[in-house]
């Protein structure tokens, strides 16, 4: 188990090093990198196998489900995989939030000439964050009892074989720029979770709603902003 919370540490630490530091005026070397990378993998790994030390053990508890003493390391793990989740999250979803807003500002600032690069202020970024965290204590209940519970059934193991994928894949797309979702990939990374087991795993209703819904809110964003665009246009040319 030590091993998997390196692996959490080590490459959640070294993307953020490669693809993060530049824009924050900050360069080091690979070998820099690489080094300060395998001492926070290190450093998650020996506080991980402290934890793991401290769980207490029932052998009874087998008897019913044999694995369940081996899913209570798996909590411990998911504890490190929240938090790079998260990190993956905020990499990736401010940033789809943001953009639009980045784009106006710079058009604004710049007097009206569209720019190609377009700067990002801190406090753009900063309300992106309060947006998501806002978002998530109103209506994010929701969306963690349909992702954690709804599609298919969730121990710790299979979270974090889910959360691990899911956070690697979004990571690597914020570094190059792909502006992917990171519940869309969640979802994705739990039915692949949930098909390992077979398709009577997974709740077909659920997952045709999610589907749907992924199919329906492309035309209605399209649709919803041809609409605010009019009236806004016809507000300010009036």
């Amino acid at each position: 188990m030590p091993y998997y919370l390196f692996l959490v540490g080590f490459f959640i630490s070294l993307v953020t090093l490669f693809k993060g530091l530049k824009h924050v005026g900050l360069e080091m070397s690979s070998a820099e990198n690489y080094l300060v990378a395998v001492t926070v993998g290190l450093l998650v790994m020996v506080l991980g196998k402290y934890k793991i030390n401290r769980i207490k053990f029932d052998p009874s508890a087998d008897r019913d489900f044999h694995f369940t003493n081996v899913e209570k390391i798996f909590a411990v793990l998911m504890m490190a995989k929240a938090c790079a989740m998260a990190f993956a999250h905020g990499s990736n979803d401010v940033a789809n939030a943001v953009g639009p807003v980045a784009a106006v500002v710079g058009i604004v600032e710049s007097g009206g000439e569209v720019t190609q690069k377009s700067m990002m202020p801190i406090w753009i970024l900063l309300l992106g964050g309060v947006g998501i965290v806002v978002g998530l204590a109103m209506y994010g209940h929701k969306v963690i009892a349909t992702v954690g519970s709804g599609i298919t059934a969730l121990t710790p193991s299979r979270g974090f074989a889910a959360t691990l994928a899911a956070a690697m894949t979004v990571v690597l797309a914020s570094g190059t720029g792909l502006p992917i979702s990171t519940t869309h990939t969640l979802v994705g990374a739990i039915l692949g979770v949930g098909l390992a087991r077979g398709i009577g795993a997974l709740n077909l209703g659920v997952v045709r709603t999610v589907f749907l819904s992924w199919i329906v809110t492309l035309p209605a964003g399209a649709i919803l902003s041809i609409i605010f665009f009019f009236i806004l246009k016809g507000i300010f040319e009036s």
